[in-house]
């Protein structure tokens, strides 16, 4: 696996045991169970070029990619402890892949660099997901694509207010996400024109209203 080295941002402060040893496996479940598989399925097979992941996580895009249209992949993550899991996904893919460890509220990386940049499951947990989205313009080459699968806001006002409700309880114990991000909302906000999607999936409604689309920028 050639590319930049994994860094760590300067300030991100220790991981407890928790965060080191059990989340990552959770969070690999979670997301790995089949209707969330499918909504990979959805997106990242249509990835082409340079592709820029946000959130490489655990590795389980690496996958998806259709290697007769990817070029490179390079995973943006700032839980390097979560990579270990990704390596094994992507020796076994035959991609080349470049891991990153930082957060993509600020990109480390050339302007217009990338065709595409993939995005699943990961807007729930960036601290600051309009800064990241804008970023994620600023690194697409014009006419490169934004592919994205997220859970966020529920339509329904009540399943909303439970959103709201259970968030303090819920983002500690899920790696910092958030039940309630209007994803059609934060893409208007950083200046991309999106195709979104959107349904319950089997499941919790409170976890389980889905967006998903692409999106290129205005």
């Amino acid at each position: 696996m050639n590319g930049p080295p994994n860094t760590t941002p300067p300030s991100a402060a220790p991981a407890g045991w928790y965060e080191r040893h059990l989340l990552p496996w959770l969070v690999d479940l979670a997301c790995g169970v089949a209707p969330v598989r499918r909504q990979r399925m959805r997106v990242v097979p249509r990835a082409r070029g340079r592709v820029l992941e946000v959130g490489i996580g655990t590795g389980l895009n690496v996958p998806l990619y259709d290697r007769s249209r990817v070029e490179s992949v390079t995973g943006v993550d700032p839980a390097l402890r979560m990579h270990r899991l990704a390596r094994r996904r992507i020796e076994a893919s035959g991609l080349e892949v470049h891991l990153i460890g930082v957060s993509a509220e600020t990109l480390p990386v050339e302007a217009a660099s990338f065709d595409t940049v993939v995005c699943t499951f990961t807007l729930c947990t960036i601290a600051d997901p309009l800064a990241a989205l804008r970023e994620m313009r600023r690194v697409l080459r014009p006419g490169g694509r934004l592919l994205f699968a997220e859970h966020g806001l529920a339509p329904g006002a009540g399943v909303a207010a439970w959103q709201r409700r259970l968030n303090p309880l819920w983002s500690p114990l899920a790696g910092g996400c958030r039940l309630d991000r209007d994803i059609p909302a934060l893409l208007r906000a950083a200046g991309w024109r999106a195709e979104v999607q959107s349904q319950y999936l089997p499941g919790p409604r409170v976890v389980s209203y889905h967006y998903w689309g692409e999106a290129i920028a205005d």
